[in-house]
């Protein structure tokens, strides 16, 4: 079947290694780079434990060619973390208890980091179904949306989180 040369930039840093055309984006990551924090969970897309940003999107990385994101940017759940400091989703992950086996948090967060990109001040429904492709088996969703609701007021401006319009807090 012969290989293919890729180029990808995994978080921040550049590989570029000859991969067979069928290798899945999930095994690339976490095979050949590491990224074990990535799971494997289902190989069929449906539960979302292996959900990686794919320049700038959420993607479920079990139905991603590496070949596919040849010349792209990946962010893992490893990635997420700046200089050893948690991500604000990360953060608000652990303070409101949003796991309990943690099989399904990596995708989950990078799920939830994604919606608050597009929609940074959710509604509970509106986070339920931003993370419907996203399953877990443990913790029935409470602490889940409360954790993303968290880390959606983390990014908000101090005034517009604490103080009602045209008056004080």
């Amino acid at each position: 079947m012969g290989t293919r040369s890729i180029s990808v930039t995994v978080d921040g840093v550049r590989y570029t290694d000859d991969v067979e055309p069928r290798l899945l984006l999930v095994h690339y990551l976490r095979e050949r780079l590491g990224k074990t924090g990535t799971v494997v969970g289902c190989d069929t897309s449906n539960c979302g434990a292996c959900t990686v940003h794919l320049d700038g999107r959420s993607v479920k990385s079990c139905s991603v060619l590496a070949v596919q994101a040849d010349g792209a940017a990946v962010t893992t759940i490893e990635g997420l973390a700046d200089d050893g400091e948690l991500h604000p989703m990360q953060r608000a992950f652990h303070e409101n208890h949003a796991l309990q086996c943690g099989f399904c948090t990596p995708g989950m967060i990078m799920q939830a980091v994604d919606l608050l990109n597009d929609n940074p001040d959710p509604t509970d429904a509106e986070v339920r179904e931003g993370i419907e492709g996203n399953l877990c088996r443990c913790t029935g969703y409470q602490n889940i949306v409360k954790a993303v609701q968290a880390a959606a007021r983390a990014g908000r401006p101090a005034e517009s989180a604490t103080t009602p319009a045209g008056g004080a807090a």
